[in-house]
């Protein structure tokens, strides 16, 4: 069970809709903190910079059902792990630097003799 939930189904003209998605695509590309209008009713969120899209189109008979589900966590975001330094790709290429100069070194003799 939900900690909490609010449903609210309304009947919308098509320009109504638009200005509604309209205003929520404007707070979620603000700073995060989206204030949505709906109704008497104002939903107050903070939304973070990743989340999840679902959508949904149904079609059943003479009837289109569309959804668009977005969710995201309210846990503070964990550490992205620092990629450990590999000792065998320093070593290789100490290695290949050396193997180099000591060809290098082979040719220049050969050149001056």
């Amino acid at each position: 069970m939900a900690d909490i939930e609010v449903e609210r189904k309304e009947a919308l003209s098509r320009h109504e809709a638009a200005d509604r998605l309209a205003a929520l695509a404007k707070a979620l590309a603000g700073d995060g903190h989206v204030e949505l209008k709906v109704g008497a009713d104002t939903f107050k969120m903070h939304v973070p910079d990743q989340v999840r899209c679902d959508l949904e189109v149904e079609v059943e008979g003479d009837e289109v059902e569309f959804e668009i589900e977005l969710k995201w966590s309210t846990a503070a975001p964990k550490p992205k792990p620092k990629p450990a330094k590999s000792a065998t790709k320093t070593t290789t290429a100490k290695t290949s630097a050396r193997t180099t100069r000591a060809r290098t070194t082979k040719r220049a003799g050969r050149v001056r003799s």
